[in-house]
């Protein structure tokens, strides 16, 4: 009886080991596709969803470890999770890649302009004998210092977009938007139109007769 029980044990044993070996396949093919699949996604992703390849990597590496202790089914379904999370990865990199150029092609729209128009007010200012009320030489000598370097990041931002830094650009163009209103707060002009708004005339950003 125990020669039987013990023979039973041993064939129980070599079922198990080759249930084991047959998923153990799957499961390295599976986190294979679901890794070569992230990578696929990845650099692009990094750009305008970091947060969610992050959340991608940890789960593959769960995948990974759940594999190392010998779970090969429950390794395969969490390496096709991975998987459904890279591919999302594309859609949401996608969608916000299309917000951010939406928001620096309207934002394109109008700063070019805008300096335009306060480097002539400066210019003009500069060839004035007298200076408007509620401003000095030395506000003047400001502007033209902050305008400049509005210029610079203006520049940089530029730079980003057509690098495909998205996001830097964005942040360095609506710091030099910020930077403008300032500008012409302190120059006595008035807060630039919305883009497109401008039709038969070029923009100044001067006040109306009588408002300086």
């Amino acid at each position: 009886m125990k020669r039987i029980l013990s023979v039973v044990a041993v064939l129980l044993f070599a079922v198990a080991l080759a249930a084991c070996s047959n998923q153990k396949v799957p499961a390295e093919q599976a986190l294979k596709a679901a890794e070569e699949a992230l990578n696929a996604g990845k650099a692009e992703a990094m750009k305008y969803v970091p947060d969610l390849v992050k959340n991608a990597e940890d789960a593959l590496k769960a995948a990974k470890d759940t594999f190392a202790k010998g779970d090969y089914a429950g390794a395969t379904s969490a390496a096709t999770a991975v998987a459904a999370k890279a591919k999302d990865l594309v859609s949401a990199s996608a969608a916000k890649k299309a917000e951010l150029t939406k928001d620096w092609e309207e934002l394109n729209a109008g700063m070019p302009e805008t300096i335009a128009a306060i480097q002539s007010r400066v210019d003009a200012l500069s060839k004035s004998k007298k200076l408007p009320k509620n401003l000095d030489k030395a506000k003047l000598e400001s502007a033209k210092s902050d305008l400049a370097e509005v210029g610079k990041s203006w520049d940089e931002a530029s730079k980003a977009y057509k690098e495909g830094s998205l996001a830097d650009a964005l942040a360095k163009g609506k710091g030099a938007k910020e930077k403008t209103a300032q500008i012409m707060s302190s120059l006595g002009m008035s807060a630039p139109p919305a883009a497109g708004a401008v039709t038969g005339r070029a923009y100044t950003g001067e006040t109306p007769a009588g408002g300086r």
